[in-house]
């Protein structure tokens, strides 16, 4: 039967001050909304619903992307978050498993904490509510309790003085029977101050069914909701605070772990060395004893054991670089691979490429991939040597131990040992330099006189 993940994505953004719906601001190189998919996939849902609103298509075309099985339904009315669960019946109907109920703008709920939810259902919970106690409850909401059970959930607005004066408060996040879960939120009033369908309201709707409530807790920092700008910048620097700590327990060495930035998908081994000013894009993995050297910028790409990248390096989407790979200062790799000890140590665009094991790319090399259309290759074969300056007109192919002259121009496959010039023949004019120059100063005298 499994789980069915409800993922909230209708509200506006109107605190963000944006066009952007607020679940797809970026969070650690990730729209708000991924933490949240990604967060729920720690339980394998059968089934993703994501409810839709505030910018609905922006919403399902991101949600396309990051999970191209979810099912998308539209909360045209913001009427609540009963409501926004209501429009989710269709999409689970017959769907015989739990149903967990998340938000795209809460990024931070660990996987940890969803499995001790999916626990507190497997021990005879029917409905399990995610709790926190806040150092600050203000204006969230209270969670009202008797020993263990949960006796039922009120909003701050709407909570007498007593309540109010509790500490323990209401994520959002809520676990129980999908089929359990539609029928109470069908049957939900909206007499409150808001006059709004609350999810929240189902908990007393379901205790007085005879249906037993807990709630599972965990720090405050996992709740953390994004509705202004503020809020978005404080998530990130939380976010980064969390990846360099981890990086450090698991043995990667940071030189300045405060001017490294990661993405919420970056994956570095023990014992790889990050410099300074370092920042990691999504879809990047670094081995084991790599180096990334100071002011460098990757994304999507794999760098291998022993692969030195930088400083001032940028490896975009498709760059693959073997074991004791070197790419230096003010060189870009973009779908690219290196083979196994080659080198690009200066200046240098390799672009829709692959170089072979042990070659060596001199300063200044470009990759001329684009025709203005189309993109084309490069081969370059193994233990060649590309001399400075030369370009490389793709589709062209540098075979196995050839070379190309300093200053070449490479529009024509090079054969396997063979050596490519491609050049404009020098001619010394005697004497040229100093008429030039002399002609020229007088020029300017002359200018000047008038």
């Amino acid at each position: 039967m499994g789980v069915a993940l409800i993922v909230l994505a209708a509200g506006q953004g109107s605190r963000m001050n944006s066009e952007l719906p607020k679940v797809l601001h970026p969070l650690a190189g990730a729209p708000l909304l991924a933490h949240g998919l990604r967060a729920g996939a720690a339980l394998d849902p059968a089934r993703i619903v994501v409810v839709t609103g505030h910018g609905a298509a922006a919403v399902e075309a991101a949600t396309a992307q990051l999970a191209p099985e979810a099912i998308c339904v539209r909360q045209t009315e913001q009427l609540g978050t009963g409501h926004a669960v209501a429009q989710t019946a269709q999409a689970l109907a017959g769907f015989g498993g739990d149903a967990l109920v998340l938000y795209g703008d809460t990024p931070f709920i660990s996987p940890e904490t969803l499995l001790a939810m999916q626990a507190a259902r497997a021990a005879g919970a029917d409905m399990v509510v995610l709790g926190f106690e806040a150092a600050d409850p203000g204006r969230y909401g209270r969670l009202v309790t008797d020993g263990d059970a949960l006796l039922r959930i009120v909003e701050a607005k709407d909570a007498t003085p007593d309540e109010l004066a509790l500490d323990l408060c209401n994520s959002g996040v809520m676990m129980a029977d999908a089929q359990v879960l539609l029928r109470l939120v069908a049957g939900l009033s909206n007499d409150n101050a808001s006059r709004e369908y609350y999810l929240t309201d189902t908990i007393a709707a379901g205790r007085a069914e005879g249906l037993r409530a807990r709630v599972v807790v965990c720090p405050e920092a996992e709740t953390l909701g994004i509705n202004t700008r503020a809020e978005l910048a404080a998530a990130e620097q939380a976010f980064q605070a969390r990846a360099r700590a981890r990086a450090l327990e698991d043995g990667v060495t940071l030189a300045d772990p405060a001017t490294t930035y990661f993405a919420f998908d970056t994956v570095i081994g023990r014992d790889a060395t990050i410099g300074p000013q370092v920042v990691f894009g999504p879809g990047v993995t670094v081995e084991s004893g790599a180096e990334i050297r100071a002011f460098s910028h990757l994304e999507g790409c794999h760098v291998s054991r022993g692969a030195r990248v930088g400083p001032f390096a940028r490896l975009r989407p498709g760059a693959e670089l073997a074991e004791n790979t070197h790419v230096g200062n003010f060189v870009e790799i973009k779908n690219a691979t290196l083979a196994q000890g080659a080198k690009v140590n200066h200046l240098s665009y390799i672009g829709d490429a692959a170089i072979g094991e042990a070659s060596n790319v001199g300063a200044g090399t470009i990759t001329c991939n684009y025709d203005g259309v189309f993109k084309h290759r490069t081969e370059i074969g193994a233990r060649s040597f590309i001399g400075s300056n030369t370009c490389l007109v793709a589709p062209v192919r540098v075979g196995d131990e050839a070379m190309t002259a300093t200053g070449t121009v490479v529009t024509q496959d090079i054969p396997d040992g063979a050596m490519a010039v491609g050049r404009t023949r020098q001619e010394n004019k005697p004497g040229f330099a100093r008429r030039f120059m002399t002609m020229l100063r007088a020029r300017k005298s002359a200018k000047g006189a008038h």
